[in-house]
């Protein structure tokens, strides 16, 4: 992965190159999914940073923070030679667009889900304030070349197809985008409950994924508001860091999903909670949407 922070090194500067001012030069070739062929002849620099669309997705937009995921092929302007690839795993790769180079980020923040995009950057944008890496592939001033599969974004809600949920539960309502939770005057269910509310087409959810998720967290008691995301940004934590009773129920479920959860105290806060304020033995009921997930690092 194109960290920001690489190993301190202290590599030679090679000789300049007289660098260009488009990507003209660079020829890309293959399918998106399938690892690239590219082509150009070196040594060869750039001045700046510049992204060249090869394939256009139709998704939304990668945001300026946040997590993406991606497969990537990288190339040193100056030897020609790949030194970095995440194809050959056969998975993709997912890291905060703030943890990378500022030439990674740069060519990828606007660019669309589904899209095969050519970065290309000067080394003040890549490695040059690391000194180039530690084995020397990368060293001060060399321009880097990337291509880049745009695989997945956090979605911004819920997405797929609605689910009639079983009697009893609590009902959910949407407006404008946010759950209003209504809770019935029964008691509570002594059991888990994990319902589908909005049934997403993503990958399924792994107990050891980090997960991105907006959610509404209510006691059943009294129905007052314990917790939310919404107004705010989504929260991206590690779904095992949950609730035993959210790592329970939101496990197996797909990214796109709306999920009702009814958390009973064992699963929960079994001796209460100060920050929110849960009392000894209280009932939870939660509404999570599920926008992201990635493999547990």
């Amino acid at each position: 992965m194109p960290s920001s922070s690489p190993s301190p090194s202290a590599s030679p500067t090679p000789k300049p190159v007289e660098p260009s001012k488009d990507l003209s030069a660079i020829t890309a070739s293959g399918a998106y999914g399938k690892e690239p062929k590219v082509e150009f002849k070196a040594p060869w620099a750039i001045n700046e940073t510049q992204t060249k669309v090869l394939v256009e997705g139709k998704g939304a937009k990668v945001a300026a923070a946040g997590p993406v995921e991606v497969s990537y092929y990288g190339v040193n302007g100056r030897t020609g030679k790949m030194f970095d690839e995440s194809f050959s795993s056969g998975k993709p790769i997912a890291f905060d667009v703030d943890q990378v180079i500022a030439g990674f980020k740069k060519g990828l923040v606007g660019q669309k889900q589904g899209s095969r995009v050519l970065i290309a950057m000067p080394g003040k944008d890549g490695y040059d304030a690391s000194g180039g890496t530690q084995d020397g592939s990368i060293q001060v001033g060399d321009t880097l070349i990337f291509v880049v599969d745009i695989v997945s974004i956090p979605l911004t809600g819920p997405e797929g197809k609605a689910v009639k949920p079983a009697a009893g539960l609590p009902t959910v309502a949407d407006k404008g985008g946010k759950p209003e939770i209504t809770i019935p005057k029964s008691d509570p269910p002594k059991e888990l409950k994990s319902q589908v509310l909005i049934e997403g087409t993503g990958k399924k959810i792994a107990e050891t994924d980090q997960v991105t998720i907006n959610y509404r967290w209510v006691a059943w008691k009294d129905g007052r508001l314990l917790e939310e995301t919404y107004g705010d940004k989504p929260a991206t934590t590690a779904l095992s860091g949950l609730l035993p009773g959210m790592v329970k129920g939101l496990a197996g479920k797909t990214v796109g999903s709306r999920v009702l959860l009814v958390v009973p105290p064992d699963q929960g806060y079994p001796d209460g909670n100060e920050k929110p304020k849960i009392e000894k033995g209280e009932t939870l009921v939660l509404v999570v949407d599920l926008l992201f997930s990635q493999a547990g690092q």
